[in-house]
């Protein structure tokens, strides 16, 4: 498995940006496809970006289209979720996640984990 460990969360204004960043290391990077997720306070775990192994494909989650851009780059293994227009309503703990598998919105297909990052958006 690959470790992780997450950077870049922070209180924010709403309207406001912030960039979380995801290094990885323990096993080639280069080969997963990676996730972002979060976790909001009584509330199940939600996908909000994907992004491929080469960093042709990305994916994001209705809430966060337009405004987030999900990135990688192989060679510093590391993968990067850039939150612009923040609200309140992305307020939550992130992760980042690898997988083999392709189905790169289903949590259940990540096997490997980051410790995750508290963002919070105030009003």
């Amino acid at each position: 498995q690959v470790q992780l460990v997450e950077s870049g969360g922070g209180l924010v204004q709403a309207g406001g940006s912030l960039r979380l960043s995801c290094a990885a290391s323990g096993h080639t990077f280069s080969i997963y496809n990676m996730g972002w997720f979060r976790q909001a306070p009584g509330k199940e775990r939600e996908f909000v970006a994907g992004i491929g192994r080469s960093g042709g494909s990305t994916y994001y989650a209705d809430s966060v289209k337009g405004r987030f851009t999900i990135s990688r780059d192989n060679a510093k293994n590391t993968v990067s979720l850039q939150m612009n227009s923040l609200k309140p309503a992305d307020t939550a703990v992130y992760y980042c996640a690898a997988t083999l598998m392709s189905s790169i919105c289903n949590a259940q297909v990540y096997d490997s984990w980051g410790q995750g990052t508290q963002v919070t958006v105030s009003s």
